[in-house]
């Protein structure tokens, strides 16, 4: 960790980071590092970076319009994340096609569903049916109506983090002075690996971290391809980019809410594909989790695949970097439910499958207490087999869901148990999505709040017209 962190401030300070945000520059400027305007490159001295992250918290919360879902972010806890930023969307009914806003509700509603999931991304899919330059108006108001949890901000340029910002205070039915006390609103920048920030996330993070809300830094580090193909070399850049980053929220808003974020795995050395799911991806989740606690900052990480369908390869890849995210101690787990074909799709019946997986993890992670008399062999008696897992109370009633409502009640049964589980499990997951979009209901939000964010949006989209936020 040591040489990681040495040759990593080397970097920061011989070679530096290309930074396309004039005003960014001017921050690092004013704190002594030296500024190249010509080339936009930024150098300075490790002890900049290092007392720059001394303010940074190492714990946060953020409260949705929900109170009672608020997250603390860092410490002990993790928070699994929905699957955020697939042009695409897969299902076993309507097969594959671009993102629209019809399937981002349907994405939103089991988002919301299930309560292993605790936060979403900056968008679940892009709807492309709608105007780029104002869809994140129409994706802000959906997942505020369908959803009452933490969720991110479109990171791309400043007028789309200010809407967030804007309409989250609406929601909550507070100002935004309020909100910069009690922060809701979560991004996620990434740096354009190798060495080089660009300017609309740049300005981005700097107006999140002015208001108070917080920053994930997330460098985009694939080896072989954004980085040396070797693990130390690309933790060495993915660490000099993340600190790079944290330091500019740092030196915008001293305090404010920021995470530490890691995202490397490889290229396939045949194709030049990304890859996800490997030796190498799991082993940089651990490392990532290492280096934040070295800063003292919280941490997130990834749970994603590369497989093409939601089958057994896209099952076994992200059980691999699920594990290594939990042993890295990651405190936010983007992309824990519905990631597919790299991250190019978001799959429905993904999400279900993903939803069981985090659930079992849940329960692992839970403390369990243990009486004297359940040690006992009566207690094991009276439980029989295999009995204890389903029938304890905490798993049925946190995070039970209609997959398994099926075998569990029709055990006795011989003829509906081998209907029931003659099924795969993708087809079990087609039944069960569909099943909870029918019955979901969403939280209920005060009619008054939700006139202010319709005419918030109407207002916005006349003001943007055909240009940008």
């Amino acid at each position: 960790m040591e040489l990681i962190h040495d040759a990593s401030m080397r970097l920061l300070e011989e070679q530096g980071i290309e930074l396309l945000s004039a005003q960014a520059r001017q921050l690092f400027k004013q704190a002594g590092a030296e500024v190249d305007e010509t080339s936009g490159i930024v150098r300075g001295p490790r002890e900049l970076f290092m007392e720059a992250l001394d303010h940074a918290p190492e714990t946060f919360v953020l409260t949705p319009r929900n109170p009672d879902k608020a997250l603390e972010i860092g410490a002990n806890n993790i928070h699994f994340g929905f699957v955020s930023g697939p042009p695409n969307i897969h299902d076993h009914v309507n097969g594959r096609r671009p993102g629209n806003l019809k399937d981002y509700r349907k994405l939103v509603s089991l988002a919301q569903y299930f309560n292993v999931i605790s936060l979403m991304g900056n968008q679940a899919t892009a709807p492309t049916d709608l105007p780029a330059n104002t869809r994140h108006l129409d994706t802000y108001r959906e997942t505020i109506l369908l959803m009452d949890k933490v969720f991110s901000a479109v990171p791309i340029g400043v007028g789309r983090v200010r809407d967030a910002v804007e309409m989250v205070a609406l929601a909550r039915g507070i100002s935004t002075d309020a909100l910069h006390r009690d922060p809701s609103v979560l991004t996620n920048i990434n740096v354009n690996s190798p060495r080089k920030l660009d300017d609309t996330m740049a300005d981005a993070a700097i107006y999140m971290a002015w208001h108070g809300q917080a920053v994930i830094v997330t460098p985009f580090t694939l080896m072989g391809a954004m980085t040396p193909v070797t693990l130390a070399g690309a933790l060495v850049q993915q660490n000099a980019e993340a600190v790079f980053g944290l330091t500019m929220v740092q030196l915008a808003g001293p305090g404010a809410p920021c995470v530490y974020g890691g995202f490397t795995s490889n290229v396939d050395m045949r194709s030049g594909a990304p890859a996800f799911g490997t030796p190498e991806n799991a082993l940089a989740n651990i490392a990532g989790g290492q280096l934040a606690r070295r800063y003292g900052l919280p941490y997130r990480t990834s749970a994603c695949n590369a497989s093409n369908a939601a089958d057994a390869q896209a099952v076994y890849e992200t059980q691999a970097v699920l594990w290594s995210a939990v042993m890295g101690h990651g405190n936010i787990v983007y992309h824990s439910a519905g990631w597919l074909e790299g991250g190019l799709v978001a799959s429905f019946e993904k999400v279900i499958i993903d939803v069981e997986s985090l659930q079992t993890m849940a329960c692992i992670l839970q403390p369990i207490d243990v009486s004297e008399e359940e040690i006992g062999l009566a207690a094991v008696e009276e439980v029989g087999p295999g009995g204890h897992f389903f029938g304890t109370s905490h798993t049925i009633e946190r995070y039970k869901t209609a997959f398994y409502e099926p075998l569990l009640s029709d055990w006795q049964n011989q003829e509906n148990w081998q209907q029931a589980g003659a099924k795969t499990a993708t087809t079990r997951a087609t039944e069960t999505w569909q099943k909870v979009l029918e019955t979901f209901e969403a939280p209920a939000l005060d009619p008054s709040r939700r006139e202010a964010l319709d005419d918030y949006v109407s207002r916005r989209k006349n003001e943007i017209g055909d240009g940008e936020p």
